[in-house]
């Protein structure tokens, strides 16, 4: 095999991004076309979580329960983004089969993803490739990361994200 090279993987770096820093703005599409700015949000709390694909097991879990629990989050004036690589066409077909009442934002690129730090070199069964590694990330009205959920494990992280919000916002003011 004299002449060839192996593919490789680069490995990214793990997010820079820390609790205290000004969370990354962007621009991102949802339904219809619509565009989403994080901008948009200041003066509420932000849960932004980024999932690998629509209509998987986990992440239908986990956006599932971050819809069941919106009633929750609303109450302390959190709202919820859902990000992923996917088209808006398929966040349309997502919404539309499980209710979703939050936005699901289409990071095609991955550009948004790279700049939170969570397009990431990942293995499964062996195989080595780069995809989302599932991260939740809780922005405060003022646009500051307050706190940061790094390869989240679905059951029972939304509880967790709304104890979370509970108890930071009893510690900033807004």
């Amino acid at each position: 095999m004299a002449g060839k090279k192996k593919a490789t993987l680069k490995k990214k770096p793990a997010s820079k991004l820390k609790v205290g820093g000004t969370a990354p703005a962007f621009s991102l599409k949802t339904y219809g076309a619509e565009k989403v700015l994080l901008a948009d949000y200041l003066g509420k709390w932000v849960v932004l979580y980024f999932y690998p694909k629509d209509m998987t097991p986990g992440c239908t879990t986990e956006s599932c329960d971050f819809n069941d629990n919106l009633s929750k989050l609303r109450s302390s004036k959190a709202v919820v983004l859902g990000v992923s690589k996917d088209s808006v066409e398929r966040h349309e077909k997502f919404r539309d089969k499980y209710g979703f009442k939050f936005p699901l934002l289409a990071d095609e690129t991955g550009a948004v993803c790279k700049k939170y730090g969570v397009w990431q070199e990942k293995s499964l069964y062996g195989r080595k490739f780069m995809g989302i590694v599932r991260t939740t990330f809780i922005i405060d009205p003022k646009g500051k990361i307050a706190k940061i959920y790094s390869g989240v494990k679905v059951k029972g992280h939304v509880d967790d994200v709304i104890d979370s919000i509970a108890a930071l916002a009893q510690c900033v003011a807004v």
